[in-house]
């Protein structure tokens, strides 16, 4: 992510940089040392998805301030 957008590893926090999921469960999170983004929780395809076809987890990525 950090490489994504063009910023070094220092950015990430000071533009507060967060991952939000829609829902209770936080499945996605930003990596500390590397800036990459990984799963928090375990992903449970059935129980997300149960008889759909096409799985789809979305997230927002928020920056604070500009870029």
């Amino acid at each position: 992510v950090a490489k994504d957008l063009g910023l070094q590893l220092l950015d990430l926090s000071d533009r507060g940089v967060r991952i939000l999921n829609k829902g209770r469960t936080q499945y996605f999170a930003l990596h500390g040392k590397t800036g990459h983004l990984v799963t928090a929780e375990r992903i449970d395809r059935e129980q997300l998805c149960r008889l759909v076809e096409k799985c789809v987890l979305r997230c927002e990525l928020i920056v604070e301030g500009e870029m």
